[in-house]
């Protein structure tokens, strides 16, 4: 194994470990002694690093909500207008629904840890913040809340079910709660 000197990219790793383990084998099965095996580093660089098992959840746990983030911004950045926008917010629905099983995983994980232990929701409300910001660019606040829910609701259903709905049903969801918002021309 190559010392701290020759790995700038252990911390990286270390982080991608963790949510890999998270994602297979759940939350309940991580350990220290799990993730450096999995990164390939000694067991030693786990407290070197990181000061705890909650730090590093924490670090991981960022960096993959800010990974879905980008996903937002890559669909929610584009839109030329509402119209626009409300397609955009279909496509986005799809889009991480038939995503990996890995990042619906790793978000029920995160759903479960931050109603579990409240010190872990500043991250679920950073995430639900920042992908607000994008469709406040296009409809009001209290639309944007309702339709961040919406997404996320409609994507756990398609993920899941055996009997996914269609593109049309998600874009009449849309439809039906952006009506009567107050319109935002960005």
């Amino acid at each position: 194994m190559a010392t701290g000197h020759t790995d700038p990219r252990r911390r990286e790793r270390i982080v991608a470990a963790t949510l890999d383990l998270i994602a297979e084998e759940g939350l309940a099965a991580v350990s220290h002694r799990k993730i450096a095996q999995r990164a390939g580093v000694p067991l030693g660089s786990m407290t070197y690093h990181f000061n705890g098992m909650d730090e590093l959840l924490r670090e991981a746990f960022g960096e993959f909500t800010g990974q879905v983030v980008g996903v937002f911004d890559t669909h929610l950045a584009a839109p030329a207008g509402r119209e626009e926008a409300i397609e955009a917010v279909a496509d986005l629905v799809h889009v991480l629904s038939e995503g990996s099983r890995r990042d619906l995983v790793l978000t029920q994980e995160l759903y479960a840890l931050a109603a579990r232990r409240p010190a872990y929701r500043e991250l679920t409300h950073e995430w639900m913040r920042r992908s607000r910001v994008h469709l406040e660019k296009y409809f009001d606040p209290d639309t944007a809340r309702q339709l961040d829910a919406l997404i996320e609701g409609l994507t756990l259903h398609l993920a899941l079910s055996r009997e996914p709905h269609d593109r049309a049903l998600t874009l009449d969801a849309i439809t039906r709660i952006t009506a009567t918002g107050t319109p935002r021309e960005p």
